[in-house]
């Protein structure tokens, strides 16, 4: 059995893991491991993370520092509509709502009900729950119908099938007021966007979608390599 515990000294964060027998294996933390060792827990995204794993559904939510990140986002945009491409299980709704004005409102699109239920359990004991409304079915049929509908938002959370992000990202645009904020989660795919031998209809979607992020002229953009990647773009106004 081992026990890990960490200091920081100057710009290197070490962690030492405590053997059996006394003696201390010094090893330095990933630049994540660190950041996240500085934080505190969170109460509601730890509930939403254990009802996830508890319903068997994938654990596959934004990670924790692009979860601040997104609350940080939505608050200095000043975002009052959000659309969120994929709720699965409520924890990056949680970070989009938690960031919203008074008056603001998150519409999350999600495939299953099943998800959605779960989701929207976890921003009601979050608080958050009228702020948040969900459109159930296939993004690719509903995001459509917002367009008729002449719906409009100011910040856009994508991360859902991959395989249709170059879409989502033409109907984030569509839909979005000038200015608005569009985000996509996992750029890297753990590895896969960049290694030249992972050619899946997902990945090459992925890398359309990177691509389209950092060359479209309607957008000015970043991509954030820590974790597993996160695409940033603002709407030309």
């Amino acid at each position: 059995m081992q026990s890990v515990t960490s200091v920081s000294i100057g710009y290197i964060s070490l962690g030492y893991k405590l053997c059996l027998n006394g003696d201390a294996e010094m090893t330095v933390m990933s630049n994540e491991e660190y950041v996240e060792s500085i934080y505190a827990g969170d109460v509601d995204l730890t509930r939403a993370i254990e009802g996830i794993r508890a319903k068997g559904m994938p654990e596959i939510s934004i990670a924790p520092g692009y979860g601040r990140l997104l609350t940080l986002l939505v608050q200095a945009s000043g975002a009052q509509r959000i659309l969120e491409i994929g709720a699965l299980g409520g924890y990056s709704g949680i970070c989009l709502a938690r960031g919203l004005q008074e008056n603001g409102r998150l519409l999350s699109l999600e495939l299953q009900q099943e998800y959605a239920d779960v989701a929207y359990t976890h921003l009601q004991l979050a608080g958050l729950g009228d702020k948040v409304g969900y459109r159930i079915g296939d993004a690719m049929v509903t995001l459509p119908e917002l367009v008729n509908e002449g719906a409009r938002f100011d910040f856009f959370f994508i991360d859902a099938d991959k395989g249709s992000y170059p879409e989502y990202l033409d109907y984030a645009i569509e839909l979005s007021n000038p200015g608005a904020i569009i985000v996509g989660d996992n750029s890297f795919m753990h590895g896969r966007t960049m290694d030249p031998s992972q050619n899946s209809n997902s990945v090459k979607a992925v890398r359309r979608f990177n691509e389209r992020m950092a060359m479209d002229p309607r957008l000015e953009s970043t991509i954030l390599p820590a974790y597993d990647g996160l695409a940033i773009a603002r709407v030309r106004a």
